[in-house]
């Protein structure tokens, strides 16, 4: 059986963030929010990942609600629990305490099998002339692409 392609990115999160390690972890959803996954209707905006009593859970990703939903409808920006095994969960752990890191996800995305699966990584807060640095990256690889395709 094949699935829709979905990848939903988080591109705030390379932005505003220098990542390092990154985890490939399942999520916990209800039957609606895989459907209105499948359809691509989620966003990661403004969400963030966190460690309680063991288990990483994901806060204010948004899903919307599936069409089709009836009173058994979720709501779309409830917390979620994601699946990691302990050692990466004792690794989030230590470096999400240290200071100016944080657990950022990074894209949603549908595997082989049908299951959702979110891409985490451990970011560092970039500085506000880091920021600048990666602006003036990226427009130089565009001037690059441009004088190379004349």
């Amino acid at each position: 059986m094949k699935f829709k392609d979905v990848n939903i990115k988080n591109r705030r999160a390379t932005f505003d963030y220098a990542i390092g390690d990154t985890f490939t972890a399942g999520l916990v959803l209800t039957g609606t929010e895989i459907k209105s996954i499948r359809q691509g209707k989620a966003s990661l905006a403004d969400t963030f990942c966190y460690v309680n009593n063991g288990e990483v859970w994901i806060k204010n990703m948004y899903i919307a609600e599936y069409f089709y939903g009836t009173y058994n409808n979720h709501t779309e920006r409830r917390e979620r629990k994601l699946l990691l095994n302990r050692k990466e969960i004792r690794q989030l752990e230590k470096n999400g305490k240290e200071a100016g890191f944080t657990i950022v996800p990074l894209r949603l995305f549908i595997n082989d099998r049908g299951y959702a699966k979110l891409v985490i990584g451990i970011g560092r807060g970039k500085k506000e002339y880091d920021k600048r640095q990666s602006i003036k990256e990226r427009e130089d690889a565009r001037a690059m692409a441009r004088a190379f395709q004349k």
